[in-house]
């Protein structure tokens, strides 16, 4: 019978995510391992499992991301903001600026003063359908169609080292994201599926988002999608580049240069810790 696992699990803006140390665990998670643990009748329950600390060869730390379906994310927001203040809970990390290393690339994140308001250099947002990937698309994607439920809709195509969606519309709702989210994620065009942010614009500063994450469905909050938002809200000439972004479960200020690098500044919260029972992993889901 498996051992029980413990974890340590935060919540930025209500986007939830349980943190174990692989140290403790002894090996890999298997993919059914995951789907239970982020199950939230069969496990803890959470919107996703950041897989760390582990170091480079440089000694920097690294971290992976995992979906509830059990894939692989390249890069989360919300989720490097949660992990690098349980790096600074168990003092791993002061309050001076460090990087971490994930599959969509290098960040570097600082705790502020007070330890709950995390600051994220998110790296530089992408419209280039190539890197992106969006098939059938050269050069940036940015007003293009799609058909939805023989409706029209315009969308821009973004990465941040995870690929984005985004759909500019007069007005936004979770009823819209849960219809038309699932049908954008796995949409032909998107070879590794998509990020979907459905995007209306307040004002010069700020924008409201509703999510459907990809591997995880509708989502309260997230960092990856806000950058990935603003940076198309000021492509567009829509807004400037301080944009807080307002999403269901709260806000998110982000900061964009002149080159769309994305910097991202927002609270987390420690929900507690907890030990998941071999019990528990005796009925796979």
């Amino acid at each position: 019978m498996m051992t029980p696992m413990n974890y340590t699990k935060y919540h930025g803006l209500g986007n939830d995510y349980i943190v174990i140390d692989p140290a403790e665990f002894g090996r890999d998670l298997t993919l059914a391992e995951v789907r239970l643990i982020c199950h939230r009748n069969y496990g803890p329950g959470s919107d996703g499992i950041l897989w760390g600390p582990t170091r480079n060869s440089s000694g920097n730390f690294c971290l992976e991301i995992f979906n509830p379906d059990g894939s692989e994310a390249e890069k989360s927001g919300n989720g490097l903001r949660i992990f690098t203040r349980y790096l600074y809970d168990r003092g791993l990390v002061t309050h001076q600026p460090f990087t971490v290393q994930t599959l969509g690339g290098e960040v570097r994140c600082c705790v502020k003063p007070g330890g709950e308001l995390i600051e994220v250099e998110m790296g530089k947002v992408s419209f280039d359908a190539a890197r992106i990937p969006v098939l059938g698309y050269s050069g940036e994607v940015l007003n293009q169609t799609l058909v939805l439920e023989e409706k029209e809709y315009r969308f821009c195509a973004a990465t941040i080292g995870n690929p984005h969606c985004v759909l500019p519309m007069p007005d936004v709702s979770e009823e819209m994201a849960r219809r038309l989210g699932p049908q954008i994620e796995t949409d032909a065009r998107f070879p590794k599926r998509t990020n979907v942010q459905f995007l209306k614009v307040l004002g010069r500063n700020d924008i409201q988002i509703e999510i459907w994450e990809r591997g995880a469905g509708y989502t309260l909050a997230s960092g990856s999608s806000s950058s990935a938002a603003a940076a198309v809200a000021h492509k567009l000439g829509l807004c400037d580049r301080e944009i807080t972004v307002h999403m269901p479960g709260g806000k998110l200020a982000i900061a964009l240069s002149v080159d769309f690098q994305v910097t991202m500044a927002g609270p987390v919260v420690k929900v507690g810790t907890g030990t998941v029972s071999s019990e528990a992993f005796s009925v796979m889901i």
